[in-house]
This record gives structure tokens, C-alpha cells and sequence, in this order.
């Protein structure tokens, strides 16, 4: 049996159709599901990038904190030495003070 060439070509044109536009729906549905997924990921990036930003805003405010609470312990050491070691000095003179007349 001799098929034409025109019947052979037309047939397989339609086979040939119907074969790419079933690949093309499959195309569409795995860039539809790529699409998706990008966009779910993006999603999660936003709310780790929020997540992120309220971290540094809070490690901010400890830093703020602490170098505040550092120069309080500062000032209160200054205050400690101004009036301490002109104490423990005279306390030294009298010592010697001591032993230099009883001696």
C-alpha cells in the first residue's frame, strides 16, 4: 500500500500538532509552577528580610544601651578615684606619720 506524499505529510503535520501542543501545555504548566515557586520564595525573602531588619533594629538599641551603661560606669569610676585615692594617699601619710614618731 503506497501512501501519497501530500496524505503522509498532512497526517503527520496533524500528528505533529497535536504532539506540540500537548508539549507546549506541558511548557506552560512547568513555567506556570516555576513561577509560582519564585514568587513563594519571594515571599519568604520578604518576610526574612523584615525578620532581619527588626534584628538589627533591636541589636541597635542593645548597643545604644550598653554604651550608655558603659559611660555611666565610667563617670562613676572617675568619682570613685577623685575621692579614693586622696584617701588611701592620706591614709598612707598617716601610717608613716606613725611610724616615723614612734619609731
Amino acid at each position: 500500500m503506497r501512501v501519497s506524499w501530500r496524505a503522509w505529510f498532512t497526517a503527520t503535520s496533524y500528528e505533529h500538532a497535536a504532539v506540540s501542543q500537548e508539549h507546549e501545555q506541558q511548557m506552560l504548566e512547568t513555567l506556570r509552577e516555576i513561577r509560582d515557586g519564585q514568587r513563594e520564595i519571594i515571599g519568604l525573602l520578604t518576610a526574612q528580610r523584615a525578620a532581619a531588619d527588626e534584628q538589627i533594629k533591636k541589636q541597635r538599641e542593645n548597643i545604644a544601651e550598653s554604651l550608655a551603661l558603659q559611660r555611666l560606669s565610667l563617670a562613676r569610676q572617675q568619682t570613685v578615684v577623685r575621692f579614693a585615692i586622696p584617701g588611701i594617699l592620706a591614709c598612707f601619710a598617716a601610717i608613716g606619720y606613725l611610724v616615723w614618731r614612734y619609731f
